[in-house]
């Protein structure tokens, strides 16, 4: 047992003052106890709350942040950018692929993040054969995991067509082409190789409706059981307009109406974007049990749209935030452009608040951090016992923090917009980084740097 005191710290009703936390071995919160005595515990440097869980990761797109914003001819919108990521995709390795993760993670966790959502597309050589091994890069990704020390849920993903109607895969398309029993044994493959940690995890992820058949789609959820009654099912939906407008042209229906209407949706499903819904579908997707899959940065470097945050919480649907591209790794910087793009749309202020406080900053991390934690299929996201122990710890020393307190320290974490505030962060039990770095930031930079040379030569 190791315990831990802080000055103050998040836990689901809200801040809290002299907070005791006992860490059992397992790495599960044994105890958390306000209002306590610091004695013979190891006082945490700054506010503590719980980890945020990156909900969508496509990690290979981290190495092509910011070579996509040059227009090219005519209008710039997802659909010329999805070309670009073809040809990145085209001459990745599988060492570059870990590299990249490995990095990536890193960031992530010095970031805030303790746990990722991996939505793993990338099966194939790049001729498009199979590997020797169906599942290498999915298993590369859980050794970058390993190597970080991150908390881990793969989603292999089925991608079968190239868009509604059972269309054949472009020939670009050829790295992803997959069918449920593969997408199956992948699955099983690293569900064998994490070894039992409870901080790595598997489900599933048909791609999309434009990507997976309603038979595919049936038989994936159907062999899904035998990985665990609950482990997650994770989906992209309704993104883009044109998306929509293919879907209602395929099945007079639109996607998340077509999925709602389909009887799989439930507690085990996030469906990622989820951008343009009808109310009717806002209220649904709310009232089914489903996570909505918000990636504000990458839906804003994409220009997909703004999500109908207001409506969907209104009906009581839960949330959680994803850096999908990467062009942030920040779980800060999507929270506040979350909020903020909610605020250009309303034209008024301080729109995410809630019964427990009217405080935005608190608000956001307690909601996004549960939501995410579920969607992961992990019992974490809130400082309580029995929990997995994620925990982040904030400089309290950091100017930005300065005479903050409570809801005045979360609001301040994450719309002070300076530096990053982040000290420590533990995952499951296990400090993964202290006074801001983590032990293995410059070898997984300098393996980062060496992929992106040969990539980009």
């Amino acid at each position: 047992m190791k315990t831990y005191f802080a000055d103050e710290a998040l836990l689901g009703g809200g801040w809290a003052r002299n907070v005791r936390i006992s860490v059992a071995a397992n790495g599960a919160f044994a105890s958390v106890a306000p209002d306590a005595s610091p004695a013979g515990a190891e006082r945490l440097a700054g506010p503590a709350l719980p980890g945020m869980s990156n909900l969508h990761s496509h990690a290979f797109q981290r190495a092509m942040a910011g070579l996509t914003e040059v227009r090219g001819a005519g209008e710039d919108d997802f659909w010329t950018w999805r070309e670009l990521m073809y040809r990145f995709v085209a001459r990745l390795t599988p060492d570059q692929a870990c590299a990249i993760a490995r990095h990536l993670y890193v960031e992530m966790l010095r970031s805030g993040y303790s746990a990722v959502a991996e939505f793993h597309y990338l099966h194939n050589a790049p001729d498009g054969s199979a590997y020797a091994q169906p599942a290498e890069l999915a298993l590369r990704h859980l050794e970058a995991a390993r190597d970080t020390g991150i908390a881990f849920t793969c989603l292999p993903s089925l991608y079968a067509h190239s868009n509604f109607g059972r269309r054949a895969l472009l020939p670009q398309q050829a790295r992803f082409r997959s069918d449920p029993a593969t997408i199956l044994r992948i699955a099983e493959t690293v569900k064998g190789a994490a070894g039992g940690n409870p901080d790595f995890g598997v489900g599933v992820a048909p791609h999309s409706l434009r990507a997976v058949d309603p038979a595919g789609l049936s038989e994936l959820v159907a062999g899904s059981r035998a990985l665990g009654e609950t482990v997650p099912i994770h989906i992209h939906a309704a993104e883009q307009q044109r998306e929509v407008e293919d879907c209602v042209a395929w099945s007079v229906k639109r996607p998340v109406e077509w999925l709602l209407g389909s009887g799989e949706i439930g507690e085990r499903w996030c469906i990622v974007h989820a951008t343009h819904m009808s109310r009717r579908e806002t209220e649904g997707l709310a009232h089914s049990g489903a996570v909505a899959g918000l990636c504000p940065s990458t839906e804003a470097n994409l220009g997909d749209g703004i999500f109908p945050l207001q409506d969907y919480r209104a009906a009581g649907g839960r949330y959680g935030i994803g850096g999908d591209s990467h062009v942030s790794r920040s779980p800060v910087e999507e929270l506040r452009l979350l909020e903020y793009v909610q605020r250009l749309a309303a034209q008024r202020r301080n729109l995410v608040v809630g019964e427990r406080t009217r405080a935005v900053g608190t608000t956001l991390w307690l909601e996004a951090a549960a939501g995410g934690a579920w969607a992961l299929g992990r019992r974490a996201g809130a400082l309580a016992a029995g929990l997995r122990a994620d925990l982040v710890v904030l400089d309290g020393a950091h100017v930005d923090l300065e005479a903050h307190s409570a809801d005045g320290i979360a609001n301040a974490f994450i719309f002070s917009g300076g530096e990053n505030l982040v000290r420590d962060v533990m995952v499951g039990g296990t400090w993964v980084v202290r006074e801001g770095r983590h032990t293995r930031q410059d070898e997984a930079g300098a393996a980062f740097r060496r992929a992106l040379r040969e990539l980009l030569a």
